[in-house]
């Protein structure tokens, strides 16, 4: 995976975008920005740095924005840096809330519930894109396939999840069901036995019910804010950048945003890196950018979604222990 993952990056940076723009006309493009243009990306980078802690917060009650947002920037910045996509920040994230003294059975759910709620909208965001550009009278074929396989899986996700919660009768039968679905899997890669049972499914349920019965709402609502301002920073660098609405409107990006950033999120590099470049790049092109902006673009949007996040979870992740006291919860 690691092959894969180098071999695609240079292919992208080396091969397919300088095809598309040669670098130095994507850098006369980057060096005409302005002040108050420059003003407009640093301020949309900060909000999208401000609505990682959230939903963290509401999951995880006593966790606190200081907390949250040095847990946030330190996982997430994980996952740019390590094989294994969001197990390496899931990892992190537990290990970092254990060592606070949050419990292990909260911050489990904690964790859980998180992971869900942000899959869901990722699986979600193409079937509205999908619909949106059919109310523009607008059609993309991958965009099509995409939203619908993604809306599937939302579907028959948000199903189990709900069935799941139900009742425990019925959260104890999807436990032993899954419980023998993964081992099956694991039996394929000669791996022993999940170390589970479903009467964990039944202790998870019944403390997700209690959670979720007063929270659900704002922990769809700070999910939807933590993703949807990486798409405001994405339609800000367009603009910014000379790709006008005229060329490509707000629908039409944000419908190459949601399917590349579903297409992103499948562990084949660290953050989608080459994988989500190509992807928008070929988007937006195809539907109307100038190429040179739009490779400048999306070059700066990847650089302002990475980096500040990168050097901000490096410092997290050397730090933590001093910034934060230990807690019980």
């Amino acid at each position: 995976m690691i092959g894969i993952g180098i071999a695609v990056v240079a292919a992208t940076f080396v091969f397919v975008l300088p095809r598309i723009a040669n670098y130095g006309e994507v850098w006369s493009v980057v060096k005409q920005l302005s002040w108050p243009q420059i003003a407009a990306l640093v301020a949309a980078t900060l909000l999208n740095l401000v609505t990682f802690a959230p939903p963290w917060m509401v999951a995880l009650p006593g966790l606190g924005f200081r907390r949250a947002f040095v847990l946030t920037q330190a996982s997430t910045a994980s996952t740019y840096i390590a094989p294994g996509g969001a197990a390496v920040g899931v990892g992190l994230a537990y290990a970092i809330l254990r060592a606070w003294g949050f419990g292990g059975g909260s911050v489990g759910l904690a964790t859980a519930l998180t992971g869900i709620w942000n899959q869901l909208v990722l699986l979600g965001f193409p079937a509205v894109a999908l619909a949106l550009l059919t109310l523009k009278r607008e059609q993309n074929a991958l965009l099509q396939s995409v939203a619908v396989i993604g809306l599937t899986v939302f579907v028959v996700a948000i199903a189990a999840f709900t069935g799941a919660l139900a009742t425990p009768k019925l959260a104890h039968f999807i436990g032993r069901e899954t419980i023998r679905l993964a081992n099956w899997v694991l039996g394929i890669f000669r791996r022993g036995p999940v170390g589970w049972t479903a009467d964990s499914f039944v202790r998870f349920r019944n403390r997700a019910v209690g959670l979720l019965r007063h929270r659900w709402i704002a922990l769809t609502l700070t999910t939807l804010a933590g993703q949807l301002t990486v798409f405001l920073l994405f339609l800000v660098s367009l603009r910014v950048l000379g790709v006008s609405a005229g060329e490509v409107g707000a629908v039409e990006a944000f419908a190459a945003w949601s399917l590349t950033r579903l297409l992103g999120s499948l562990p084949i590099t660290p953050g989608g890196l080459g994988v989500v470049e190509v992807g928008l790049t070929t988007a937006l092109v195809g539907f109307g950018g100038a190429n040179a902006e739009v490779v400048a673009a999306v070059l700066v949007y990847r650089f302002l979604n990475i980096v500040p996040t990168l050097v901000l979870g490096l410092i997290a992740g050397a730090t933590w222990r001093r910034l934060s006291p230990p807690v019980r919860a």
